[in-house]
């Protein structure tokens, strides 16, 4: 794509954070994404997300890094979840729900104790890839190495806990573990998003890639593989579209990642019907 001087809209340093978030973000959707729709867990990922809106208005209020804040809320929100979750005094969905409207409340609340004119939240809430900064970049690939080493460092582990987690009580291992464990890597794969779709569309960017896998493969492997690639392409499709059209990066993504979504099951279906007959 070239503007009306002739220079590459890939040449500007802003389109380039977006490509190298959409890399990091695609990376995330892939590997942990999978384990989320797995364990059947995409509403609790919303729930920490919404949650951690509260750290950005504190971040705000105080004067840090709203991601940071972001980042130590959601941290705390999916600590609690989980040992909610491991007591089981209190429905998970209830307990979800609680600390969905919570952080969002704690985000106004603190938002509307700022002295002055509000700032406008609207990039943490929808997503602005395109003014992602350095200092974001330099968080979310912290936070993306975090998440990938932990997974692949104990990945047979993993596969354990999602699909036979009696087993990891037979060999000694405390499943209690990696339920806080899992749900902390939650909570940095959702900070990782906000700055791409933000926290009211983060669910869809988790659950697209991999809806889309379980149509065609049931390997776990290459579930991963197959979400991550999808999810450069629908990020990358996305980002493109919202320069052409000059909207929304994170809403354009999105929406790709639902209509490609739906495209592929029904040609997923559609094959399916001809095998049968």
């Amino acid at each position: 794509m070239v503007n009306e001087m002739g220079v590459s809209i890939f040449s500007y340093q802003f389109m380039q954070h977006a490509i190298i978030a959409s890399l990091m973000v695609s990376l995330i959707c892939g590997v942990m994404g999978v384990m989320i729709v797995e364990k059947k867990l995409t509403m609790m990922t919303g729930g920490i997300a919404h949650t951690s809106y509260g750290g950005v208005g504190l971040g705000y209020l105080l004067g840090f890094e709203p991601l940071a804040g972001a980042f130590g809320i959601s941290i705390i929100a999916a600590i609690a979840i989980a040992f909610i979750k491991r007591r089981g005094r209190t429905r998970i969905d209830v307990a979800t729900g609680l600390f969905w409207s919570f952080g969002m409340a704690l985000g106004v609340l603190f938002i509307s104790l700022m002295p002055g004119y509000p700032p406008d939240l609207g990039s943490y809430l929808f997503g602005n890839m395109l003014s992602i900064t350095r200092s974001d970049l330099i968080l979310m690939a912290c936070m993306t190495l975090l998440v990938t080493v932990t997974v692949a460092a104990l990945y047979n582990y993993w596969k354990a806990y999602m699909f036979d987690e009696e087993f990891l009580s037979v060999i000694g291992v405390k499943t209690a573990i990696f339920d806080y464990l899992f749900m902390v890597l939650v909570a940095v794969s959702t900070v990782v998003l906000i700055r791409v779709t933000g926290i009211v569309l983060v669910l869809a960017l988790i659950t697209a890639p991999v809806a889309s896998a379980e149509l065609f493969t049931r390997s776990l492997k290459t579930r991963i593989a197959f979400s991550i690639i999808s999810s450069v392409v629908f990020c990358l499709t996305g980002l493109l579209l919202s320069v052409w059209l000059d909207v929304s990066a994170g809403s354009s993504i999105v929406v790709v990642a639902v209509l490609s979504y739906a495209v592929m099951y029904a040609i997923a279906s559609s094959a399916l019907k001809r095998k049968g007959n």
